[in-house]
């Protein structure tokens, strides 16, 4: 049986997982505490494998792969097979639970798994046809019949999870069309993952968090003993947020995997007002998987961010409020032209917070026409969003608890 979680966990490894030799370990102590029931199994082996939640569909493919076949099965029945080492049988308790080894190649996820015998046995084959014949074509009809499944075969998942993984670590000034395209699949689960974060960080208490120094504080009158617990205040409600993307240049690109990352996440806040520029302000939404301008907005003018802030200062002061957190999304290249970061600074001291999102390398900060070192200062934070990766991490950054 250790020889089986060995070739199982070898099997993760060339569909792409990180599985570490401490991890394997676990595994196998997993597996001598839960015994070989398939279901307590596969989860026991998940808890010890996997490690990020993205990697669950593979692990569940590679183990549905891996360990295919005995629930096929008629009872008291075991195929023959002339393949010595496919097979393992493992006693426990006076029953016996057998284990196979991966099927071939060919074999899809879904598809009845009819374990084939060798030719050397006619008599078995003579047996078991008609029956599992007819389930087999039964349940390949269910399968081709049902709406909403994948129509590509089992190899597949691994390498889509694979090309998922490089997409989220490719800078985004190497994308070409092609990544562009690829990406919009990948799109509706980081953004999943977005709202999962907001969910759990806005979800609502009827209390707020132990305050531990008030709380111990009060047990000095009980000898040290936390006998009378003190809470801190409950959280504001969701909070409100002004985003101003760059649809300038490459720039353009980032934010509109921005705006696709916080339109399903909008639930989770009180009110969004999302704002694009170049020259000017433009209030736009994301519509269908594209970016919606309200009114006109020249792609194609000279960037001035400063003169950006000035109207939005006149049009939209009555938006800030000590509860809305302000996010820009821009390389603060502003053409030479007046940055105007004392208008930043106003807007800072109006809201609960400012973040400002660069996707350009930190190298090429505040280099030729970029005056990202006026606009830090007044910044609660100043994160990098170079990759997919990075802009998702920096949106869990941007709303605090």
């Amino acid at each position: 049986m250790r020889d089986v979680i060995l070739s199982f966990i070898a099997a993760l490894r060339q569909a792409g997982l990180r599985v570490s030799l401490s991890e394997s370990m676990d595994a196998l102590q997993a597996l001598a505490a839960v015994g070989v029931e398939k279901d307590l199994l596969r989860e026991a082996l998940a808890a010890s494998l996997v490690k990020e939640e993205e990697d669950r569909p593979v692990f569940d493919e590679v183990f549905a792969r891996f360990f295919a076949g005995p629930s096929r099965q008629r009872k008291g029945k075991h195929p023959q097979s002339s393949g010595g080492g496919e097979k393992q049988h493992i006693k426990g308790q006076g029953t016996s639970a057998q284990l196979q080894a991966p099927p071939p190649e060919q074999q899809r996820p879904g598809e009845p798994c009819i374990s084939q015998p060798s030719q050397d046995s006619p008599a078995q084959d003579q047996q078991d046809s008609p029956k599992q014949q007819e389930k087999g074509n039964r349940d390949e009809r269910e399968r081709r019949q049902a709406p909403g499944l994948a129509q590509s075969p089992a190899p597949d998942a691994p390498s889509r999870s694979l090309r998922h993984r490089a997409l989220l670590e490719k800078p985004f000034k190497e994308f070409d069309a092609r990544d562009v395209e690829a990406t919009k699949g990948l799109m509706a689960e980081l953004a999943r993952k977005l709202r999962g974060r907001l969910s759990r960080r806005f979800k609502r208490a009827k209390r707020g968090r132990l305050d531990f120094r008030r709380t111990f504080r009060a047990s000095i009158a009980h000898g040290g003993i936390p006998i009378e617990l003190s809470w801190r205040r409950r959280r504001p409600g969701k909070p409100d947020l002004v985003a101003f993307c760059d649809l300038s240049g490459s720039v353009a690109m980032v934010s509109d995997f921005l705006l696709a990352l916080l339109a399903p996440a909008e639930d989770y806040l009180r009110k969004v007002h999302s704002f694009a520029y170049v020259d000017r302000l433009c209030a736009v939404s994301f519509e269908n998987g594209y970016v919606v301008p309200h009114e006109e907005l020249d792609l194609y003018a000279r960037s001035d961010f400063g003169k950006v802030l000035q109207q939005f200062w006149v049009e939209g002061e009555s938006l800030l409020t000590r509860n809305t957190i302000v996010l820009i999304l821009g390389d603060a290249r502003n053409n030479r032209r007046p940055p105007r970061p004392d208008v930043l600074a106003r807007i800072h001291e109006r809201v609960k917070a400012l973040i400002w999102l660069n996707p350009e390398p930190r190298e090429r900060w505040n280099t030729g026409d970029s005056v990202m070192a006026l606009y830090t200062p007044v910044c609660d934070v100043v994160l990098p969003c170079g990759t997919l990766k990075e802009l998702l991490n920096a949106l869990g950054r941007a709303f605090p608890a």
